[in-house]
């Protein structure tokens, strides 16, 4: 799977991630929670290569502030222009 910014197809859990979760001897809340885990972790892999830091390295601020960006750039923008497309 390929995280590609600004498509409107990106992704954050291939298909056959999202099969090895739903494979899991996991309840219908844990698999979900697995699925925002794996997602959460995609996002902050991204978040951390635009600020040249370790992911480890990430802070709370630096997560907030890159989503105002996100966000910012949606409404002022466009969905399409947005790494996040909701």
């Amino acid at each position: 799977m390929d995280i590609a910014p600004n498509q409107s197809s990106t992704q954050f859990l291939s298909l056959e991630e999202s099969a090895q979760v739903d494979a899991a001897l996991l309840s219908s809340p844990e698999k979900f929670l697995t699925r925002l885990t794996i997602s959460s972790l995609r996002i902050l892999q991204h978040i951390a290569q635009e600020n040249q830091v370790k992911i480890e390295d990430l802070t709370a601020q630096e997560v907030i502030a890159w989503f105002e960006k996100d966000a910012k750039i949606r409404r002022e923008e466009g969905v399409e222009t947005a790494y996040l497309k909701w």
